[in-house]
């Protein structure tokens, strides 16, 4: 019971911020009018979230910049779990403004270089053909973030088009070669592992755009609702399947997407889905809300069906302790309470709208 009370508390503190303001804010009203926010305006961040929802009802691109650099003096980019949304929206704005993006970012860059790295992801996941070219073009402008453009530009470090959307199930003989470095050359797939974090730069995607492409990613994430072996799975999968349910409740053009989205769609998908429309239909999120926090608070004191997840195979030659967690896991000896156990999992992101 207290570890329940624990993480529902842990969620309420996570919920503090901007961020758990864009699910509130995702219906606007037709008549919402997405005014270019001012240079030499105060703006709130009242204001900045209601430009930021209105703005797929009335696309105003050069107001971009104005907000980004508002944004950068409100210090919104200092923790990087809690920017997503605004990466999302950014990257949103530059992918449907193509003519438009290179000057777009030339105007963005004159933000504090420390918080210059959500420009380089955003041109990154903006989804443009010529993404890499304006990497390349604005990288003298942004000498900080050389690393982080290099990774992006040689394929080190994946795109929303290089999504994982099931949690990678290894075996133990696999987790063990893994450790080790058993294998050709060691190479792995890049990809964007499930998180809560991606839920929000999608849902930032989809308040600069009104498309289907964000929220057709965010749908396919709907089966880790289910999830019954990881955390972080379960966690991504009930921000998912909340954040569509809640924000459909006000938009109404959001609803019709989902039901047009149910064609087609494999049974694991369609049957969470449906789930999600009936919610939304019948104003029912908090019962929503509650099961999913239940079913989380179940798996983090429980485990996982398959007993235990192991972490920190990466420490194997480093001490007997560490071998000890290997082979105590093979012979099924984890109640033993060894360290590389998981004991639980840290939320973040897309949870926070949970909270609420």
């Amino acid at each position: 019971m207290a570890a329940g009370h624990s993480m529902r508390r842990d969620l309420r503190h996570a919920a503090v911020g901007l961020l758990a303001a864009f699910a509130l804010l995702a219906g606007f009203a037709a008549s919402s009018a997405a005014a270019v926010p001012q240079p030499n305006a105060a703006l709130s961040t009242d204001a900045m979230l209601r430009w930021i929802n209105a703005y797929r009802g009335k696309p105003k691109p050069d107001g971009l910049p104005v907000l980004v650099r508002a944004l950068s003096n409100l210090q919104a980019f200092k923790d990087a779990e809690s920017s997503g949304a605004y990466i999302g929206f950014i990257a949103g704005v530059l992918g449907a403004s193509p003519d438009r993006a290179e000057t777009l970012i030339g105007r963005m860059l004159s933000i504090a270089p420390a918080d210059q790295w959500v420009l380089v992801r955003a041109i990154a996941y903006s989804g443009l053909p010529n993404w890499k070219v304006l990497l390349v073009k604005f990288a003298d402008r942004m000498p900080s973030r050389d690393a982080l453009i290099e990774k992006y530009l040689s394929g080190k470090l994946p795109t929303l088009d290089q999504i994982a959307y099931q949690i990678a199930k290894p075996g133990m003989l696999d987790k063990i070669k893994d450790a080790l470095r058993i294998g050709d050359d060691h190479k792995k797939e890049v990809v964007i592992e499930p998180n809560p974090e991606l839920i929000d730069v999608l849902w930032g995607y989809y308040l600069a755009t009104g498309s289907y492409q964000p929220i057709g990613r965010i749908i396919k994430l709907l089966p880790l609702a289910n999830e019954k072996d990881s955390i972080d799975g379960l966690t991504t999968g009930s921000a998912a399947k909340f954040t569509l349910a809640s924000n459909a409740v006000r938009d109404v053009h959001l609803l019709a997407m989902l039901k047009r989205a149910t064609k087609g769609q494999p049974e694991d998908i369609a049957k969470v889905l449906n789930e999600v429309i009936d919610t939304a239909e019948n104003v029912d999120t908090v019962r929503m809300r509650k099961e999913s926090l239940a079913a989380i608070d179940e798996l983090k004191q429980k485990g996982p069906n398959s007993k235990r997840e192991l972490v920190g195979l990466g420490q194997i030659g480093q001490g007997a302790l560490a071998m000890g967690c290997v082979v105590a896991a093979a012979t099924g000896q984890i109640e033993f309470g060894i360290p590389c156990v998981v004991g639980g999992a840290a939320y973040s992101g897309g949870l926070q709208y949970m909270s609420h």
